[in-house]
């Protein structure tokens, strides 16, 4: 069986091998043993409150208990770019006109910005190929809507995702070839690697403050400006069932959209319920459902095909036990997929 839970200090091994996998883009997820064990620290002290609500960053593994193999990954960062920088492209519009020729025009550009500092970040999201199966990445990706909705007071309003943007089948960036290259002087991968240990002094002081003009980059930087990578194509989807929206921000290396939501108009928010916990067996028809306990420092959420009726929810002893809860203990429920009648 597979749960969602908040992640431990013993989770680094298994965490520095899930991240060996993921290759370049996701600049959140390094193998870095000391990197991501002080990444798990934060996690740890988040998770118990011991450290300033900004300053979190609330990680989260996918355990298989039949063989204790991790199978994904997710967070959410509580703050960002108020301990490093952090930078966008936001794109906007300049227009040029002279009424002696009759000549409008209207030029896409992009700018260099400090926008989105201070939002709340969804990150780190990963699933191990082997797990690639049903619902799965579903549920690992909904699992931090689920926890955002029961503690949202933990979180700013602004809710924020970078996506990993498009990458050519040799893995380099058309985007960052065709424009932060003549910058940085580097490879993409050494960048990637620069930013993912938090040294990104050299981003303000490489890059230009004025507006880029996106006609001047090569076609193939162009075309790719919001696209994301092929394996994040689901997960964009996901995110925006739940009620994020692409706004005109990009990464600034990959030129990835950058999703954004408002906390109390997630659909989480909006319809997940507090019932108490029932041992028994779901009826027929019940639809599947993500559970999760209502517990901070020991997180934990499953899903089942139970459906919540009078103020409680049904679900095997086994199931009870991967919660960590009892009969009658309250419980957090929404369900899996996006009923045809909601709207987000």
């Amino acid at each position: 069986m597979l749960v969602v839970r908040a992640i431990t200090t013993s989770d680094l091994d298994a965490l520095l091998e899930m991240a060996s996998q993921v290759g370049t883009g996701m600049t959140t997820l390094k193998p870095d043993r000391t990197m991501l064990g002080d990444r798990i620290a934060v996690a740890v002290a988040s998770f118990a409150q011991t450290i300033a609500p900004e300053k979190r960053d609330y990680m989260f593994v996918m355990e298989d208990t039949s063989s204790g193999r991790m199978a994904g990954v997710c967070a959410i960062k509580g703050a960002v770019g108020l301990t490093e920088p952090f930078y966008n492209y936001r794109i906007g519009t300049l227009v040029h006109s002279s009424r002696e020729l009759d000549i409008f025009t209207r030029m896409d550009t992009l700018y260099l910005s400090n926008d989105l500092t201070g939002s709340t970040e969804l990150c780190s999201l990963f699933l191990h190929p082997d797990y690639r199966i049903g619902n799965n990445g579903k549920w690992l990706s909904k699992s931090r809507f689920l926890f955002i909705a029961q503690f949202p007071h933990l979180f700013t309003e602004k809710l924020i995702a970078e996506m990993r943007g498009f990458q050519a089948e040799d893995g380099s960036s058309p985007f960052y070839e065709g424009l932060g290259r003549h910058f940085f002087k580097m490879d993409f991968d050494h960048v990637d690697d620069l930013t993912a240990l938090g040294k990104k002094s050299f981003i303000a002081e490489l890059m230009p403050r004025q507006p880029l003009y996106v006609a001047y980059l090569p076609d193939d930087a162009q075309s790719v400006i919001g696209m994301v990578h092929r394996s994040t194509a689901p997960a964009r989807k996901l995110l925006e069932q739940e009620g994020m929206h692409f706004e005109g921000y990009i990464d600034i290396f990959d030129a990835g959209p950058v999703l954004q939501g408002r906390v109390s108009e997630l659909r989480a928010v909006r319809d997940s319920m507090l019932v108490a916990a029932s041992e028994g067996v779901a009826t027929a028809d019940a639809e599947q459902t993500l559970i999760s306990n209502t517990v901070l420092q020991d997180f934990r959420m499953i899903v089942a095909q139970s459906t919540p009726t009078g103020g409680s929810v049904s679900l095997s002893a086994a199931q009870l036990a991967l919660l960590h809860c009892s009969h009658g203990d309250p419980l957090r429920t929404l369900p899996l997929n996006v009923r045809k009648n909601t709207h987000v």
